[in-house]
């Protein structure tokens, strides 16, 4: 069945302010790339190659700006606006005839993703239903917690429990089927005056389609939220880029190496970046590309 993608990048991402104050969160550095590369190329990186991008009123045309129509890197982007936050499944709302008959995996724009995406390429390969991701965390009180059995059959979902019935975290990835912005339409606002994302999942789980898949140990996932992640997501990217001498989230070379684009259009495209250190680098991916 075919996937496509949705990334929410909406919010006013107050945890950052003054940073956030002029422009998106999502939009701010991560080292050496902005925030919402990230996501992207995870999306791209599973193989998806349509995009839905939500965003303010106010940030869209910055996104445009900066990502076009996607068709530089063999992929599809098109934008949706959130007027206000009304909760996670909104995107789904929001992107309902984007979604189509399609199943859809859903990404939020702070949360970043380092490693073998194996997980993911499974999950979006066997969901019947809804599949989430568990994460084992230290302090799962801060986040949604899977409670689940030695057959990965979820048990439990519990939003920032007081006491944990696990330590897996849910991160903020998700895929469904085609009926998920029904399933949205039937949520009832919580005492914050939104539609929950831990709602959704329950409503899968009532009707026996929800799925837990495990990230193991050899990925990292990082949250972006507050000035203190934000800063140790960037120190983490620059180590392992220093130390490998490879860029994470570089979506020219994605595009390459996942096939979206041929050599010849790689070459146009890194042609029209100025010059810096990023097309240095991709430069460098030329010579390897023609070994």
């Amino acid at each position: 069945m075919k996937t496509k993608g949705i990334i929410l990048a909406g919010g006013k991402g107050t945890r950052l302010y003054p940073m956030t104050n002029i422009f998106s969160k999502q939009l701010q550095p991560v080292y050496d790339k902005p925030m919402i590369y990230y996501p992207l190329s995870t999306l791209m990186l599973a193989g998806i190659r349509e995009v839905l991008l939500i965003s303010t009123p106010e940030d869209t045309p910055n996104y445009q700006k900066l990502l076009g129509d996607g068709s530089q890197f063999g992929i599809y982007i098109e934008y949706k606006i959130q007027d206000s936050p009304g909760g996670l499944p909104q995107a789904f709302i929001i992107g309902e005839q984007f979604i189509g008959d399609s199943q859809v995996c859903l990404i939020l724009g702070d949360n970043l993703f380092y490693g073998k995406l194996d997980f993911l390429r499974d999950g979006i390969a066997n969901n019947h239903g809804g599949t989430i991701f568990a994460y084992h965390v230290d302090n799962p009180t801060e986040y949604g917690v899977v409670e689940f059995d030695h057959n990965h059959k979820v048990l439990s979902i519990e939003e920032k429990p007081v006491v944990p019935k696990s330590k897996y975290a849910i991160p903020g990835l998700y895929i469904f089927n085609s009926k998920v912005a029904a399933y949205s339409r039937e949520l009832k606002p919580s005492m914050r005056g939104e539609i929950e994302i831990t709602d959704l999942h329950k409503h899968y789980l009532r009707d026996n389609e929800l799925d837990v898949v495990t990230i193991g140990r050899g990925v990292a996932w990082l949250d972006t939220g507050t000035p203190q992640s934000l800063l140790e997501a960037g120190v983490f990217i620059q180590t392992i880029e220093k130390r490998q001498g490879t860029k994470i989230a570089c979506l020219e070379e994605i595009a390459l190496q996942q096939d979206f684009i041929d050599l010849d259009s790689y070459q146009k495209l890194i042609g029209s970046l100025p010059e810096c250190d990023y097309k240095n680098y991709c430069k460098k991916i030329i010579n390897e590309f023609n070994r």
